[in-house]
């Protein structure tokens, strides 16, 4: 059996980098969520289903791919897929090839929801994250989230 090795504590400016960054991020998210609630009375979770049906060829995609896109529970996923059927902006049905599966398809008037939603949430998010950027340092960001990903996924072994 291999030593334990002791674990390598965070230093001082790690643990502020580390600290700033949840707080920076929970913080965005949490505004966003706000933002989308009141404008167009939905949650960001719910909006980015939208977006993900909207981005997907016939507005339509298997719930277990969607839940991936949406990187959501199937559980999570499937109870707002039917919120979002109750406002009439999703509809469900069973896969052509198999049956045993279901697709969710984007409606009209999910897509109509979307585009009045989308311009408010694209001018918060370019407010509160680009516009407070340089070129730089989006060029910087671009490659530090890259990076994060690659690790999260090698050490999660996706």
């Amino acid at each position: 059996m291999p030593e334990h090795q002791p674990t390598p504590w965070l230093t001082e400016g790690e643990q502020h980098v580390w600290r700033t960054y949840l707080a920076a991020t929970a913080d965005l998210q949490a505004h966003l969520d706000r933002r989308l609630r009141a404008e167009a009375g939905v949650p960001v979770a719910y909006y980015e289903i939208l977006v993900a049906l909207s981005e997907s060829p016939g507005g339509s995609l298997r719930m277990g791919r969607l839940a991936d896109v949406c990187r959501a529970s199937r559980s999570r996923l499937s109870h707002a897929v039917a919120m979002l059927e109750s406002y009439g902006w999703v509809s469900r049905c069973a896969t052509d090839d198999d049956g045993r599966g279901s697709v969710a398809r984007l409606t009209d008037a999910g897509l109509a929801a979307l585009r009045e939603s989308a311009p408010g949430h694209v001018g918060e998010v370019r407010a509160c994250l680009f516009d407070a950027l340089s070129a730089e340092q989006i060029a910087a960001l671009h490659g530090i989230t890259h990076a994060l990903r690659d690790a999260v996924a090698a050490r999660a072994g996706a």
